[in-house]
């Protein structure tokens, strides 16, 4: 698996395969955004879901990957510290603002810092074609942000400082996309950074919830694991492969792509959390659906 991956950086192929895992990872993240702002506080379910995976982490992590390269450790801690302020900024959206108004500030203010990063770091260029999609795409998800904030009845009182942390979050979203491309394409073996990313990066939520972890009913302390370790699951599948998009195609292109999960989530606010959407919210997904192709056309 390893060698056929390293096989397809820089080519044709790897790109198209790119594409792929970043729509993947795209719907997962969305499951993921939802899975966290369910029925428990957002800070305990994130504890839960971060210990689910280090969890499981470790055996791969310890006993199956190559061990890391000496110059990943200080990789992994720049790392550990970017994630770990993102989730801080992400567990104070969520408990300030409905889901269906702040995720799509969330991933739209990412994809424009993300192309900007991929570009000074990895000296990848967007063409104008490309600019004109990321444009739309962006239009689209804070015209849908706008949208659900007129609509929605919840957390009224809270939304604008949740929309502050929400842009606050997306910050750390384009800042942890381009320094884990970064990091992913530092060692020999992607499966080496994904093993230990996720070890080091489930650590700090469980510890610092701990003392409230401990008094809760154990009925909610049970479905607070289940959680967990579903969101754990899609956390595996949803980071691991918009990591491996950017160890083998192009940041940027990957990061834009990523952000379509807006309308996946936009779906399953529909689906699962009872939110409602109509002719206007579909012609702002399908805005976004179109930045996203123009983006992949255009490169």
């Amino acid at each position: 698996m390893t060698e056929w991956l390293l096989s397809l950086e820089g080519t044709d192929a790897g790109r198209q395969v790119a594409m792929g895992l970043a729509l993947m990872a795209a719907f997962l993240h969305a499951l993921f955004g939802a899975l966290q702002k369910g029925r428990h506080d957002p800070w305990l379910s994130r504890a839960a879901i971060d210990a689910a995976y280090a969890t499981m982490a470790a055996p791969f992590a310890l006993l199956v990957v190559p061990w890391p390269e000496p110059h990943m450790w200080p990789i992994f801690a720049g790392a550990f510290v970017i994630h770990t302020a993102y989730k801080v900024a992400q567990a104070m959206t969520y408990s300030r603002g409905a889901y269906g108004v702040v995720y799509p500030v969330v991933r739209g203010t990412g994809p424009f810092f993300a192309v900007i990063g991929a570009g000074l770091i990895f000296g990848e260029h967007f063409t104008a074609g490309q600019w004109a999609g990321v444009a739309v795409l962006m239009t689209g998800i804070f015209g849908l942000a706008a949208y659900n904030l007129r609509t929605v009845t919840a957390d009224r009182e809270t939304m604008v400082p949740a929309l502050v942390w929400a842009v606050v979050t997306g910050a750390f979203v384009a800042l942890y996309t381009t320094y884990d491309a970064y990091g992913i394409r530092a060692t020999a073996d992607p499966f080496t950074f994904l093993a230990w990313f996720f070890l080091i990066d489930g650590i700090a939520m469980p510890v610092y919830m701990w003392r409230r972890w401990r008094r809760l009913p154990a009925s909610e302390a049970v479905l607070l694991l289940k959680r967990g370790g579903i969101g754990a699951l899609v956390a595996y599948a949803s980071f691991g492969s918009i990591l491996l998009a950017t160890r083998i195609g192009r940041v940027g292109e990957a990061a834009v792509l990523r952000e379509t999960s807006v309308v996946f989530a936009a779906l399953i606010a529909w689906a699962v959390l009872g939110e409602r959407v109509g002719p206007r919210r579909l012609g702002l997904m399908a805005l976004i659906a179109a930045g996203a192709v123009t983006v992949k056309l255009a490169g």
